[in-house]
């Protein structure tokens, strides 16, 4: 008897081989689902997972029952990989029906941090109709590890030779300068003395054309956003506007402005790029907004014009920009002076709300996708009612994806954003606002996004024991 290719079994071992052979075979399908060397899980179309395999499980240091029916793959992901799914994974996969090779984090239950490689597929019905989420996860901690490796041997690599060229370029320098001065000593140091002035005089010219384009660009930027915020009979406003680099236009935006029937609305976003096409895209996303808000100020109905205006205008002929943005309307006249405030949020993150009580607490707007990319793309609401002392904080971004950490390999994030909130309620918008400007300074080099900050609130009542002061705004 031989095995498989021919060649012969070890004398007397035919029968063995064969029955181990035959055993390997019979392995059940179960089993190489549960063992596999990779994790597999499979999801309901809203991420709920109903199936997942040992190996996953032994990975994160989770258990079966904890996991299938009660959580959804994006609680298994850093605050990162949440973010990264919510605005790029899910809605390709919807858009695609499958995805392959997706670098994300995972959390592991102690606290640590597992780099994957996800790929999943969406399965249909007979009818086509989706039914749920197949996913494929694999280990990249020694990818990563080798990546990392390489790359910190490449960039040493580039820079002895790039410090060898250096001083290759120096030396020849040096012997053709050598040469020349030997030779024609007068002439050279004519020409050297020209040369210094012709140098002064270009440095010159580039500092005031430096100072020109700052100038313009500066003007530019102004006009995408209102030179002021207006007064608000009954609410307190503040605003702070970061621009990442002076000699890039932005694509952070903000407004508020009075709508029909004594109410307010209220808009901020981020369109995607920079530059004059970012600033085409603000200046078309803000004044669409404006006019959708003065014809129909309900926010949803806003955003859902918003949306078929970009989506005609780039994305349905082959040139996809979209933004994300949150757009709100303040309706005066609650008890005790209190406002109600509704909101409208597409991708864009959830606006914080600080209490008079101290807390500080998120007003999600969950299902609400990338403004412009999809007709007819969903739309998450949200309403709160601000008492005395409350204010809502708006914010694109670039704050929390801000880089901290000694490496700078961290997200800021919301919860740490949430926690900083707390720790400053209650407050009024500018006090807030105050704040968060100095965050921004804090994170250094780590900021490299532009960022907007609005924050509206209702004045607290004065104290009962201390005479009222005068308002200044």
């Amino acid at each position: 008897m031989c095995r498989a290719g021919g060649v012969p079994d070890p004398a007397g071992n035919g029968a063995g081989m064969d029955a181990a052979f035959t055993a390997l075979l019979e392995d059940s399908a179960e089993d190489l689902y549960e063992s596999a060397p990779c994790g597999y899980l499979s999801t309901m179309m809203d991420g709920t997972i109903a199936k997942i395999n040992a190996t996953l499980l032994d990975w994160l240091g989770l258990e079966r029952e904890a996991v299938v029916g009660h959580r959804r793959f994006a609680d298994l992901l850093t605050v990162g990989g949440r973010l990264y799914h919510e605005t790029h994974f899910a809605p390709l996969l919807r858009m695609q029906g499958e995805l392959r090779g997706v670098a994300l984090e995972m959390r592991r239950q102690g606290g640590g941090r597992l780099p994957v490689l996800v790929s999943a597929v969406v399965k249909h019905g007979t009818g086509g109709e989706p039914l749920l989420i197949r996913t494929t996860v694999f280990d990249a901690s020694d990818r990563r590890s080798y990546e990392e490796e390489l790359l910190r041997r490449r960039k040493e690599a580039e820079r002895v030779r790039a410090e060898a060229e250096q001083a290759r370029v120096e030396a020849e320098q040096a012997r053709v300068e050598a040469e020349r001065a030997r030779a024609e000593a007068e002439r050279a140091r004519g020409e050297a003395e020209r040369a210094h002035a012709e140098a002064d005089e270009a440095r010159r010219q580039a500092e005031a054309d430096r100072t020109r384009l700052a100038a313009a660009l500066a003007v530019l930027q102004q006009s995408l956003v209102p030179d002021s915020l207006p007064a608000v009979p009954g609410l307190e406003t503040a605003v702070h506007y970061h621009t990442a680099a002076p000699d890039q236009l932005g694509g952070d935006f903000y407004d508020l402005f009075p709508v029909a029937g004594g109410r307010w609305a209220f808009f901020l976003g981020d369109v995607c790029g920079k530059g004059p096409e970012a600033a085409s895209l603000t200046s078309l996303t803000r004044y669409t907004l404006r006019a959708a808000a003065h014809h129909d100020p309900e926010p949803a109905s806003a955003l859902a014009t918003l949306n078929a205006v970009l989506h005609d205008r780039y994305t349905a002929g082959g040139d996809p920009r979209y933004c994300t943005c949150v757009i709100g309307v303040v309706e005066p006249g609650g008890e005790h002076g209190s406002v109600t405030v509704r909101i409208a949020s597409g991708g864009h993150p959830p606006a914080l709300v600080l209490r008079s009580d101290g807390s500080a607490e998120y007003l999600p707007t969950p299902g609400g996708l990338l403004v412009g990319i999809l007709p007819g793309a969903p739309i998450g609401t949200a309403e709160t009612v601000l008492a005395p002392g409350d204010t809502l904080v708006l914010y694109t971004d670039g704050l929390t994806e801000a880089r901290t950490g000694p490496g700078r390999d961290d997200l800021y994030g919301e919860d740490a954003l949430r926690a900083f909130g707390a720790g400053h309620a209650p407050a009024g918008p500018r006090e807030v606002i105050t704040a968060l400007t100095g965050l921004l300074e804090s994170f250094g080099e780590g900021l490299d996004d532009d960022t907007a900050l609005l924050a509206l609130g209702v004045p607290a009542a004065p104290s009962p024991t201390r005479p009222p002061t005068s308002p200044t705004s």
